[in-house]
């Protein structure tokens, strides 16, 4: 069993998703929101820096996975976003946890079948995926789709290390 903490950065509003994936069965321990309240820009990566130490020192992942930064329209809002993101891996690997990144992309296609799904899509199939009872929120989500991409990734690479005889190769 691997457990896998997803997070869909943010400098507002931080998702993230915790399941436990075995094989091709993936189940859901926790999800949420990171809210910053922060009036500036440090406090607000403060604030997620903190609450995932304290999810990590909590749930005890083993490996994270996180949304990569897309090219927002505006170029603030994208500094703004890599900094959060910047702010959640560095809380990663502070704790030696390996950080494995995928595309907004990559992550639709893992959760729904098809790479530019609608946010409704994903939490509807996330609900499905998880057996939930509530659709989570949009944010908390995505964290849980990036953590299903990456559960389903590395069962591919690990077939493919398995088959072509390489052993101790390191995921990325």
């Amino acid at each position: 069993m691997t457990r896998i903490l997803g997070i869909d950065p943010g400098s507002l509003i931080t998702g993230y998703g915790i399941i436990d994936s075995t094989g091709n069965h993936s189940s859901h321990i926790a999800h949420g929101i990171i809210r910053t309240q922060g009036r500036s820009l440090s406090n607000k990566l403060s604030i997620i820096f903190g609450e995932l130490t304290a999810l990590l020192n909590e749930h005890q992942p083993d490996e994270v996975a996180i949304e990569k930064v897309f090219m927002h329209r505006n170029a603030d809002s994208a500094l703004k976003l890599g900094q959060a993101r910047g702010a959640a891996i560095t809380a990663c690997t502070v704790k030696a946890i390996e950080v494995y990144e995928y595309t907004p992309n990559q992550v639709k296609q893992a959760a729904v079948g098809k790479g530019h799904a609608s946010k409704h899509q994903v939490q509807h199939m996330v609900k499905v995926l998880l057996c939930l009872t509530r659709i989570p929120t949009a944010d908390a989500a995505d964290a849980l789709a990036v953590a299903l991409c990456h559960a389903h990734s590395r069962q591919g690479l690990q077939r493919m290390a398995a088959v072509s005889g390489i052993r101790g190769g390191r995921l990325r």
